[in-house]
């Protein structure tokens, strides 16, 4: 994990957990994206820019959080090249990296405490994609 290059950003409901992971993961380069405060923000403007520094191969992997994951989600998913999974626990962390190749993962602050956010960011990190049959499926999504 430490040798990754990280994406991240999120709207005011993200900005907590954003700012905590920022102090606390250890990768190779972690570039902040916004919001920079907990003031009410657009969650497209600052999801936009994360999936387009990983879909660009800029970075390795994203993190987008938001108050349920679904707005970040969403807006990363229109980007061609990104596969981003709403995760609110370790499997869905790992499944969505083993079987879909995700690469963002979108937390629900509102939902999870930050322990299990550290923890789901841990295994979507470290997890590998299967490939085989999942790789068959995941060559469909783009139109």
């Amino acid at each position: 994990m430490h040798n990754l290059k990280i994406a991240i950003g999120g709207d005011h409901a993200g900005f907590s957990y954003k700012q905590q992971l920022l102090q606390t993961l250890q990768v190779a380069e972690l570039k902040d994206f916004g919001t920079f405060s907990s003031d009410s923000v657009d969650y497209p403007d600052f999801a936009h820019p994360v999936a387009s520094a990983v879909e660009s191969g800029e970075f390795d992997f994203g993190i987008l959080i938001c108050g349920s994951a679904n707005g970040v989600a969403i807006t990363a998913n229109k980007h061609q090249g990104i596969r981003a999974a709403i995760c609110w626990n370790e499997e869905l962390a790992s499944l969505a990296r083993r079987h879909n190749n995700a690469n963002i993962v979108c937390i629900p602050e509102r939902f999870i405490s930050f322990e299990l956010a550290q923890s789901i960011i841990e295994i979507f990190f470290t997890t590998e994609f299967e490939g085989g049959r999942h790789a068959n499926r995941v060559n469909k999504i783009s139109c």
